[in-house]
């Protein structure tokens, strides 16, 4: 098994439709040892789903913007046994109502600000309050949605996804030393609650299964949690900085062809 004996730490557990949710299933299913966060009114639906995975995994309060939660993270590991952290997987990610569908000027920086900090900061944070537990070898995974190109009502979004990219590149730079590595998967469209909250989401699934060379289901979280499960592994040992793309190719085509 790919993960066996390694412990993992999953992010964004919220419902069994969630693709963190599919990741801690594969990386269940190949051994490895979890521990889940959730936050604020998310929660008590993040312990709910916790149960679908079977046993009784820990569940965490981990609010991202609150730095007691952070420097309590690694402590708290370390009460339920932990003597290290071997994978993290970050599949955080908020933006307030006005930073999606309507634009780039109808967001001011007080809303600009929290998707920013959730969606972008929140990285760095995360990857700080494990690294104390974390030694050679770890593996740290982010979910992305492809950040080259300007979307249909992603806005402020889509900006915060770049700077994700791009911390990304910086953490693994700066962890490279010590072992550690830092990739993302830039997943296609799949339909969350994540995804059903951004304005216009249905047009994203109505072109990606045609487009996309290898088609595409949103419904099907899988591809994604099994690449995810691999960049956990020892797999990829000299892969770091990456963003592994698992769209069914989408990003690979210019237009649709034409039948």
């Amino acid at each position: 098994m790919l993960l066996e004996g390694k412990r993992v730490l999953v992010t964004g557990v919220l419902t069994d439709a969630s693709i963190a949710y599919a990741v801690a299933w594969r990386a269940q299913e190949q051994g490895a040892e979890l521990a889940l966060t959730g936050a604020g009114r998310g929660l008590a639906l993040t312990r709910r789903t916790a149960r679908k995975l079977g046993g009784e995994l820990p569940v965490l309060e981990l609010d991202v913007t609150d730095e007691a939660h952070l420097l309590g993270l690694a402590p708290t590991l370390r009460d339920l046994g932990w003597d290290r952290v071997d994978g993290v997987v970050h599949a955080i990610g908020f933006a307030p109502p006005a930073c999606l569908g309507s634009g780039m000027f109808a967001a001011g920086w007080d809303d600009v600000s929290v998707a920013l900090h959730i969606s972008t900061y929140s990285l760095k944070a995360l990857v700080e309050a494990v690294l104390p537990l974390m030694e050679a070898g770890g593996s740290i995974v982010g979910l992305d949605f492809d950040a080259s190109v300007a979307w249909p009502a992603y806005d402020w979004m889509g900006v915060a996804k770049a700077g994700l990219e791009s911390a990304s590149r910086y953490l693994a730079r700066d962890l490279g030393a010590r072992g550690i590595r830092v990739n993302l998967v830039a997943a296609g469209p799949i339909r969350t609650m994540a995804g059903k909250s951004i304005p216009g989401f249905s047009t994203f699934e109505e072109v990606w299964g045609t487009r996309a060379p290898l088609g595409w289901d949103v419904h099907d979280a899988d591809p994604v949690a099994r690449s995810c499960v691999a960049l956990l592994s020892n797999w990829f040992p000299a892969t770091t900085g990456e963003i592994v793309h698992v769209d069914g190719g989408f990003h690979a085509v210019g237009v649709a062809t034409a039948e």
